[in-house]
């Protein structure tokens, strides 16, 4: 059975993320309603921030997927239906990006033409394949990125596992420096008690030399 505080958490967890999708859905709105009144390079950097916003938002719905499975069935209806809702709005801003990235005469500028000279069509190519170079580049720095946070995320565990070996270490060397205290103290103890039983031993004997004497003595004093 789910826990009631794992349930309650995973809920507001669904909601933080609702609230910031909600805010990069009205940028990324912003941002394809003002790709249409540029052109040439502002409408390029345009519509690459509506793509990383794109991309955003495309993060938290799957954040979003993951979480509302610990949501409890009961109002896991109304959670469904608001993140299809959530899914067909990304879907329509995928398809309206798409039909403004694929304008060229406004992503050009007003020398596109649809029958273009060889220079314009060789510096076309030159700018297409610049661009597939730095979106490579992108994800190759991306990629290095991501590699470097696991690394990081591993390299910080490794220092607290090697943190808490260090403290059991500490710890181990210290029951044995008390443990040795309390063999010296327990040599001590069998020490004092084998002195101890050494002279009760010598008091006995000379106890018991002393009976035999009295008793020779008594003898003796008997047959005079």
């Amino acid at each position: 059975m789910a826990n009631p505080l794992d349930t309650d958490a995973g809920s507001e967890l669904f909601s933080s993320y609702e609230a910031e999708f909600k805010l990069v859905q009205a940028d990324l709105t912003q941002k394809l309603d003002q790709i249409p009144e540029l052109s040439g390079e502002p409408r390029k950097a345009a519509i690459s921030a509506a793509e990383r916003a794109l991309e955003e938002a495309d993060e938290l719905l799957g954040q979003m997927r993951l979480e509302k499975q610990n949501i409890p069935s009961a109002t896991r209806a109304k959670i469904n239906q608001r993140f299809r809702n959530f899914e067909t709005d990304v879907d329509g801003h995928k398809r309206k990006l798409t039909g403004l990235a694929s304008d060229r005469a406004a992503l050009f500028g007003p020398r596109y033409t649809d029958n273009p000279s060889d220079v314009q069509l060789e510096q076309r190519q030159q700018l297409l394949s610049g661009t597939d170079r730095l979106d490579r580049s992108t994800q190759r720095l991306r990629s290095s990125q991501a590699l470097a946070n696991e690394t990081e995320s591993i390299g910080a565990g490794t220092l607290a596992d090697l943190h808490a070996q260090r403290e059991r270490i500490a710890h181990t060397g210290q029951v044995l420096y008390e443990s040795e205290g309390y063999v010296d103290r327990s040599v001590k103890t069998l020490r004092g008690m084998a002195r101890r039983m050494a002279t009760n031993r010598v008091i006995t004997i000379a106890i018991v030399a002393v009976l035999v004497i009295l008793i020779f003595a008594v003898i003796y004093s008997k047959f005079r």
